[in-house]
């Protein structure tokens, strides 16, 4: 049984970065998926491969790992530098705004 440690990555489809900065431990999945002959559908007899843990700290997941004989690995993040414009749509709502904001 081996796990997988890593820091998920933002939503593509917003701009902010909740929910980044917890580490998962998710197992790998011990068997193939089979698709079902009468409804099509995929499923496994592999548990595991439901489970996702999530910690504070990559030392705390790492940890629990160790402590329950869990062979994982760790992916490292790619941290990106945050793209703050100073003055940028939160200056429509500055309270010290210079001009009244109107259309």
């Amino acid at each position: 049984m081996r796990a997988r440690i890593y820091q998920p990555s933002r939503n593509a489809m917003q701009s902010g970065t909740a929910k980044t900065r917890i580490w998962i431990l998710e197992f790998a999945p011990a068997e193939a998926r089979e698709v079902d002959p009468l409804m099509g559908w995929t499923g496994s007899g592999d548990t595991q491969a439901q489970v996702r843990l999530s910690f504070d700290s990559r030392e705390a997941a790492e940890d629990y790992a160790r402590a329950h004989g869990i062979a994982f690995s760790v992916a490292e993040p790619h941290k990106r530098k945050p793209n703050v414009r100073p003055r940028g749509y939160g200056e429509n709502f500055a309270t010290d705004r210079r001009s009244p904001w109107t259309h």
